[in-house]
Parts: C-alpha cells; sequence; structure tokens
C-alpha cells in the first residue's frame, strides 16, 4: 500500500469513528458547540502528530486518548459567568470526583471494557473501577428534576418511566405522538425531556422536541438506532443521545449528566 492510500485508509478509520467522539464529548459539556469544538481540536492535533496511533490498540481507543490529552488540561476546567446556567451546573461538577464522569461516560455510553478506559485515561482498571462507583453514588444524590418521556413503545416506556423513577426524577408522563408530545408539555413542563426519534403515526420526535422547546429551555436525550446520523456536526443536534437498543445502565448515566445541564432551580 502506497502512502496516498495510507492516508486515505487512516483518514477513513477515524471518520468511522467521529461520531462516537462527538457524541461523548457533548456528553461531557452538555454542548452540541462546545463538544464539538473539542472534537475539532483532537482533529488538528492528530493532524499535526499521529504517533500517537503509532501501536496495537484500537482507532477508537487512540482517538479518544488523543481528546482525553487535551480534556484534562483545558476542557475539565472550562468556567461560565457564575450566575449562567453552565456556571451553576460546573458548580455541581466541581464537587465531584475528578475524571469520574469521563470514566462512566466511557463504560456506559461509549461502552468501553475497562482495560480500554485505562488506557484512555492513562490510569489501572481498578482505578477505573473506583471511578466509576464514585460516579455513580455522587450522580444518584446530586441532581433530581421532573422527566417529559415521549416513546410509543408501552414496553420501552414502561422501562425508561421505572430507571428514571428508581434515579429519584418524577415522570411528569409519557407521549407516543408529537401533539400528545405538546400536549403535556403544555400541561405538565418539565425539567429534561428523554425522546425516541420515530414516533407512532410515523410522527417525528426530533419535530415534537422542536416545539416544546420554544416553550421551554431545557435538556434533552435523544434514543435512535442509528446515532451516527445525529452526530454529523454539520447541523444542530442533540447534545445527549443513547443507541438503541439501550441498556439500563445507558439511560441512567445519560440522564444523570443531562441534569446537570438543566436549566431550572430543582438542582441541588
Amino acid at each position: 500500500m502506497n502512502q496516498t492510500e495510507t492516508e486515505a485508509n487512516f483518514s477513513d478509520l477515524i471518520a468511522a469513528e467521529l461520531p462516537y467522539l462527538r457524541r461523548y464529548t457533548r456528553a461531557l459539556t452538555g454542548s452540541q458547540s462546545r463538544g464539538d469544538k473539542y472534537t475539532v481540536a483532537t482533529l488538528e492535533t492528530i493532524l499535526k502528530d499521529r504517533s500517537p496511533f503509532d501501536n496495537d490498540n484500537p482507532v477508537k481507543v487512540n482517538l479518544f486518548k488523543c481528546f482525553h490529552a487535551i480534556w484534562v488540561t483545558s476542557g475539565q476546567q472550562f468556567a461560565d459567568p457564575e450566575d449562567s446556567l453552565r456556571g451553576r451546573a460546573q458548580g455541581l461538577l466541581a464537587k465531584l470526583t475528578a475524571n469520574s464522569r469521563e470514566a462512566l461516560l466511557l463504560r456506559t455510553i461509549e461502552e468501553f471494557s475497562l482495560d480500554h478506559i485505562a488506557k484512555i485515561m492513562d490510569t489501572d482498571a481498578d482505578e477505573v473501577r473506583r471511578l466509576i462507583s464514585a460516579a455513580n453514588t455522587e450522580l444518584a444524590t446530586s441532581v433530581t428534576g421532573r422527566v417529559m418521556i415521549i416513546e410509543d413503545e408501552p414496553i420501552i416506556a414502561a422501562d425508561l418511566t421505572a430507571i428514571v423513577s428508581g434515579l429519584g426524577h418524577e415522570v411528569t408522563g409519557v407521549a407516543r405522538t408529537h401533539k400528545e408530545a405538546v400536549a403535556l408539555g403544555n400541561e405538565s413542563g418539565a425539567d429534561l425531556i428523554l425522546a425516541d426519534i420515530q414516533l407512532a403515526d410515523n410522527s417525528s420526535g426530533i419535530d415534537a422536541v422542536n416545539d416544546l422547546l420554544e416553550m421551554m429551555d431545557v435538556p434533552v436525550i435523544f434514543i435512535t438506532a442509528f446515532p451516527e446520523r445525529l452526530l454529523t456536526g454539520d447541523r444542530p443536534e442533540p447534545a445527549f443521545l443513547i443507541s438503541k437498543p439501550f441498556h439500563e445502565a445507558q439511560v441512567q448515566s445519560a440522564v444523570s449528566q443531562a441534569m446537570f445541564f438543566a436549566s431550572t432551580e430543582t438542582l441541588k
């Protein structure tokens, strides 16, 4: 394989993993724009120096490791005005065990093995276990709020309700269609929206959420079988995204992360 082919192959490998790095950086920062800036910074670093990929690790592990090298020196310390919503969220995050959210997201949302997380975070598997345990404990007691669920499958809706309630949050209701979602939002409001992409009667969860966000300023977690379609970075996209089929731990982690960036006074 000549150099041009090698370059093209490497670019293709990186491109295939970029949607998942975007998902991770957005979940860490609670923002598409802020998360995507860190993704771009990671790519710029790789363009200057590809040596971190000169090993036997999977490309995705090396990509996330490159991001973490940037994150630990800049991302974790980003600050906003004290009276801003994100500033309040950062105040909460500052009280958590260092690197615990990162370990939890890498394990639950991105589904890395403990050994791969250890390589990404430049630590060992025992420390990763400790960080994940700390995150689960601290997140569970830090924030509570009211959650609206938009899901047309009764069994999935029941599972989501049980998971959310088990975290100590109140479920305001379950909507099966665009129309029901808007009506529920008008009636009950929410601190967080958990929404499927495809709803009953072929209506769109994205359209429903867009209408809801005109009446409330809250974080949204989308659930989709095709996450890469909502992680291109080319248009307004969600900061929090869960892949179908999902595991309970993924929902728990995403809800807890998103609640930190909620725009209401329910933040403790």
